[in-house]
């Protein structure tokens, strides 16, 4: 497995330490960087990632300037979101743009490694803090659940904040099981992303 990883931060500091983390890494490859989305098209046509790490608070173009270009005219890359805890208003407009997964800036670095491995296999990755927020955000508002109980085993413990792996080890699942149910939630859902599932979840189907 080799994975190209894009970085966008505007901290330099941190682009290094983020970079350092991906060289050291055997399974990933640095791709390039940038401290805004400028040139994100130009970014993505020349050094071809499948992984973007977006900083969401940039100057002159912002992450969800970036996000939406990117899933735009690529949608095949996944942009995993860095976030602070309160930029909730900021997080809710990546989850309707699309973005694969949201770590916290202060996560350690293999829960990042693990993020960008998840996201890249097809998996959708969510910090628990920014689950609770989503919890937070959305009113429940009960109506007709359309999921079979396997699958709304698997929608609680995503809505939990637990990766892919962690839902198929405590169902004694695959992740390419746990994948596959995620698809079909999605289908019976009508929704494009994690965020939209559990905010669904959280309004429509949790006690």
């Amino acid at each position: 497995m080799n994975i190209k990883v894009f970085i966008y931060d505007d901290n330099a500091a941190r682009r290094d330490s983020l970079k350092a983390l991906v060289d050291l890494s055997p399974e990933l490859t640095f791709a390039g960087e940038s401290a805004n989305c400028l040139l994100v098209t130009q970014d993505m046509q020349t050094c071809f990632p499948d992984v973007v790490l977006m900083d969401i608070n940039m100057p002159e173009a912002d992450g969800i300037i970036g996000l939406k270009s990117i899933k735009e005219k690529f949608p095949h890359i996944k942009v995993l979101m860095q976030t602070v805890f309160d930029e909730s208003d900021k997080i809710f407009e990546c989850i309707k743009n699309g973005a694969s997964g949201y770590i916290l800036k202060k996560d350690p670095p293999q829960k990042i490694l693990q993020a960008i491995q998840e996201v890249y296999e097809g998996g959708a990755v969510m910090n628990p803090g920014i689950a609770l927020k989503v919890l937070d955000y959305f009113k429940p508002q009960q109506q007709q659940n359309p999921l079979s109980e396997r699958e709304q085993q698997v929608l609680e413990l995503l809505a939990e904040g637990f990766s892919y792996k962690i839902v198929a080890d405590k169902l004694s699942l695959s992740f390419h099981t746990v994948n596959s149910h995620t698809k079909k939630i999605y289908e019976k859902l009508h929704v494009s992303s994690l965020g939209e599932a559990i905010a669904y979840y959280y309004r429509n189907i949790h006690q």
